[in-house]
């Protein structure tokens, strides 16, 4: 995504009593209500914004993580700066497919496997997939985006030895759906979904481009196979304003 330009030079008010790094917030919170950095832009570097303003970029650099503390952007590392676009219409119910929503916003879907490992059912998990505690099973830690944009990151336990090589399909296509077609489970529905939020620990902010301590909102959640057989126990984190969740 191109970057947005910018060549004006914006001056502040000194000795008004209001910091640099809040008047650089409040101006660039304007500009990106009227269209001048629209959504999913991405914003002037830290110099360019540091030459509008005339200030250091340390000023930018604190101004900037005020507008994402509040949601306005967000910030990666090694690609910049982009305004955050509005939140995506996230449907709850019997058959829940992160790249069929996303794609039915307009947006572009993906996940991301971040890590896998085989571990012992821990009492929770071996409730909700229906095994005894202590049993292997798959765990996954993903990530979810759209656009580029991180939605979501979440824990997904699957039942062993049934889906051994699940994280490498998964790896390949991006996609829980997709990978599940390669073990023959062509349908899945909800079991069952809690709903809950919490407040981000440092590694699921960066993982989010969220500021740390942002909220998340929780979901837990159990597929069934079409036989109504367990395959799938996920506690999902996703950024609480990049969606709205409609529970049908």
């Amino acid at each position: 995504m191109a970057e947005t330009s910018d060549t004006r030079v914006t001056s502040l008010e000194r000795g008004g009593g209001l910091a640099a790094w809040r008047q650089i917030a409040d101006a660039l919170a304007e500009a990106i209500r009227t269209g001048e950095f629209p959504a999913g832009a991405q914003m002037p570097t830290e110099a360019a914004l540091s030459a509008r303003f005339g200030v250091n970029r340390h000023t930018v650099r604190r101004a900037l993580a005020t507008l994402a503390e509040g949601g306005l952007v967000r910030t990666t590392q090694g690609r910049g700066t982009f305004v955050e676009q509005g939140p995506i219409p996230y449907p709850i119910g019997p058959r829940t497919r992160f790249s069929e929503i996303v794609s039915r916003a307009g947006r572009e879907a993906w996940g991301d496997l971040v890590a896998s490992a085989t571990v012992p059912a821990d009492a929770e998990t071996a409730e909700a997939l229906g095994v005894a505690p202590g049993d292997p099973i798959l765990e996954l830690t993903t990530r979810h985006r759209a656009d580029g944009a991180p939605i979501s990151t979440a824990r997904t336990c699957l039942p062993l030895p049934r889906f051994a090589g699940f994280d490498a399909a998964y790896a390949a296509c991006g996609s829980i759906t997709r990978a599940y077609a390669q073990f023959g489970v062509a349908d899945y529905t909800r079991f069952s979904t809690r709903i809950g939020a919490r407040t981000a620990s440092a590694e699921e902010a960066a993982r989010l481009d969220i500021a740390p301590g942002r909220a998340v909102i929780v979901l837990t959640s159990v597929n069934v196979d079409p036989e109504g057989r367990r395959i799938q126990a996920t506690r999902s984190l996703f950024a609480a304003d990049r969606v709205e969740l409609v529970v049908e």
